[in-house]
């Protein structure tokens, strides 16, 4: 397995998921930009890539990963916190040698991205 999704994430993405198409698959990746360089993508697909994608079941979620983003989340645990504001989804990546405040852009070791303003 290449991430984790905790049970609170795995419950709110199979919520969301209700009102999706059959075969919709959660895609987690990441793309340049932020603030530190790269930002995490997060969100719904219906298509794969049998040559460039990774699909796995993950505690119960059909999950697609971009294979060239692999090493860069590798060990990445998904998390839904509820608070007082209202909920949304953590990130924690121990490749991240660098994330900014809001938590959403990082860089690794080996990937700087291209930094953009915040």
């Amino acid at each position: 397995m290449v991430i984790t999704i905790t049970d609170e994430a795995r419950e709110q993405i199979k919520e969301m998921l209700e009102d999706e198409p059959e075969n919709t698959y959660l895609r987690f990746g990441v793309k340049g930009g932020g603030c530190s360089g790269l930002s995490y993508s997060l969100g719904f697909d219906y298509e794969v890539n049998e040559e460039l994608d990774l699909v796995e079941d993950i505690n119960g979620i059909p999950v697609v990963i971009f294979k060239q983003d692999i090493p860069i989340i590798e060990n990445t645990v998904i998390d839904y916190k509820q608070n007082m504001m209202g909920g949304g989804f953590s990130i924690k990546n121990p490749n991240a040698i660098f994330s900014c405040g809001c938590g959403s852009s990082f860089r690794t070791k080996e990937q700087q991205g291209t930094p953009e303003k915040c």
